[in-house]
């Protein structure tokens, strides 16, 4: 399904070397997205005149003898909570209706100083708060595969715009699962990396301690040259780890001889359905056979994720929420006084799911209850950090499934809260460490449909998942891409 106009890496060295102009490879994009758009709705906003004056000037920088960067002409997707200058940001939420940023976020400035070209804004669940982009203000993102199932969420829209081929690229952000989980499910690569890594100056606030952007490709390869081009130092972002930016793509063809993985047992279990476990077991032979030490492992903290996450995610949501009350920017609706505005503005402008979890988290911090909920969450996260550290003290990388499923039904969970958020169960643990973790397409399940699976690495240890992750891609690709 993301068979688009080709890899990034390919079209960029095709715009550098002249051999392809970055005006062409827009509008093929642009008539990808004209065909299937308006039965996808991947995008908030398609940027179709400000792309084709970017590819323009791309064309004059090679014309002139110029590098445009390594990923000069490469059309972008961008999940729509990214700050864009003067080009609107709504987090697909009515409060933000009009607001365009007067700056732009870090990796905005990153991917023009790369050479990329932004398509379009994606669609997302309200403030990333979901797990199938059916909260979204302006309707539901539809599956690629097939238009009756949900792409996943948050960044469903993202996941959605690669598999569809709208671009070869993509950013989303990723609080609880939010690049990965879409990712299996529209049978991408989707990569979250080490908490700092990259900037979140400019990314519109969910939760604050758990927050990541990360790269949505169609191949390893390409999820390795985007996250080194947002990756690195950036003094604006008080979280941003202060080290150069490593190799990543160079390192790819390693492989995993001796790299010792381990099959994470806790995520193996009830609730995860099982054609998802046996692509699972598969790729944990297929990396076996590859010469990695494969063995499995308990890491027993993981099944405290879930709970502990849905207190320390909507508690910071509804510190980072508060800003939003109809005085400086976005949605206003006018009442006789301040407070009544307030109130007025945001039953008006939040949806649902951002009601119920600014109230979860609320609720959470109040005198009283602070620590019997969240002060025992933060208890939780330390032992699951603890745990992940003793695992990988045996072991390089770790391998789960992404989700628990693959694609399901648009509207089928949207009655049940508590169903939705299981979604995340596999993918909130890394969230609360603070470490990488990335899905990798590896073949379908009985419903024909895709099914990723997670590789897990400690802090800055992207290198050894992406190869991981690379021979997962290899091995699937030397299967046929067979179940």
């Amino acid at each position: 399904m993301s068979g688009g106009p080709g890899p990034a890496s390919a079209i960029a060295a095709a715009v550098r070397s002249g051999a392809r102009s970055a005006r062409e490879v827009v509008d093929e994009h642009l008539r990808v997205i004209d065909q299937r758009e308006p039965e996808i709705h991947a995008f908030n906003l398609v940027l179709a005149e400000k792309a084709r004056a970017r590819a323009d000037e791309i064309d004059r920088r090679v014309a002139a003898g110029d590098d445009p960067g390594p990923l000069a002409g490469v059309p972008i997707a961008l999940k729509d909570n990214l700050a864009t200058r003067g080009i609107a940001t709504t987090c697909s939420s009515r409060i933000l209706e009009g607001w365009q940023p007067p700056y732009d976020a870090t990796v905005v400035e990153r991917l023009a100083e790369a050479g990329a070209i932004v398509v379009g804004k994606t669609n997302l669940d309200e403030f990333a708060m979901g797990s199938s982009t059916e909260n979204s203000a302006f309707g539901p993102t539809r599956n690629p595969h097939d238009t009756s199932r949900v792409p996943g969420g948050s960044s469903g829209g993202s996941a959605a715009a690669v598999a569809a081929g709208f671009a070869p690229l993509a950013l989303g952000s990723d609080t609880g699962g939010s690049i990965r989980q879409p990712a299996a499910l529209c049978g991408v690569v989707g990569v979250k990396p080490t908490y700092g890594l990259v900037s979140r100056y400019g990314l519109v606030a969910f939760a604050s301690s758990l927050d990541q952007i990360g790269p949505f490709a169609a191949t390893v390869a390409d999820a390795a040259l985007l996250l080194e081009v947002i990756a690195g130092h950036d003094p604006r972002d008080a979280t941003s780890i202060p080290r150069p930016v490593e190799q990543l793509a160079a390192r790819l063809g390693d492989g995993v001889e001796g790299l010792r993985v381990g099959v994470v047992s806790d995520l193996l279990t009830e609730g995860i359905s099982r054609d998802v476990v046996a692509r699972t077991r598969a790729a944990a032979d297929a990396l076996s056979a590859a010469g990695a030490k494969v063995e499995e492992v308990s890491v027993p903290a993981v099944t405290l994720g879930l709970s502990a996450y849905y207190l320390i995610a909507p508690a910071e949501a509804s510190s980072n929420l508060a800003r939003f009350d109809g005085v400086r920017y976005g949605l206003r609706v006018d009442a006789p006084t301040t407070n009544e505005m307030m109130v007025a503005t945001r039953t008006a402008g939040f949806g649902d799911e951002v009601k119920r979890r600014i109230m979860l988290g609320t609720y959470a911090l109040s005198a009283g209850y602070y620590d019997a909920f969240y002060g025992k969450a933060q208890r939780v996260r330390t032992l699951i950090l603890r745990d992940f550290a003793a695992a990988y003290e045996r072991f390089d990388v770790l391998l789960s499934p992404t989700s628990p499923t693959t694609a399901f039904a648009l509207g089928d969970k949207t009655a049940d809260p508590l169903t939705m958020y299981l979604n995340d169960v596999c993918t909130i643990p890394s969230n609360l460490a603070g470490h990488p973790a990335m899905s990798v397409p590896f073949g379908a399940g009985d419903d024909g449909l895709p099914v990723g699976v997670q590789v897990m690495a400690p802090a800055l240890g992207e290198v050894a998942m992406l190869r991981t992750g690379a021979v997962l891609e290899a091995a699937l690709a030397g299967q046929g891409g067979a179940r």
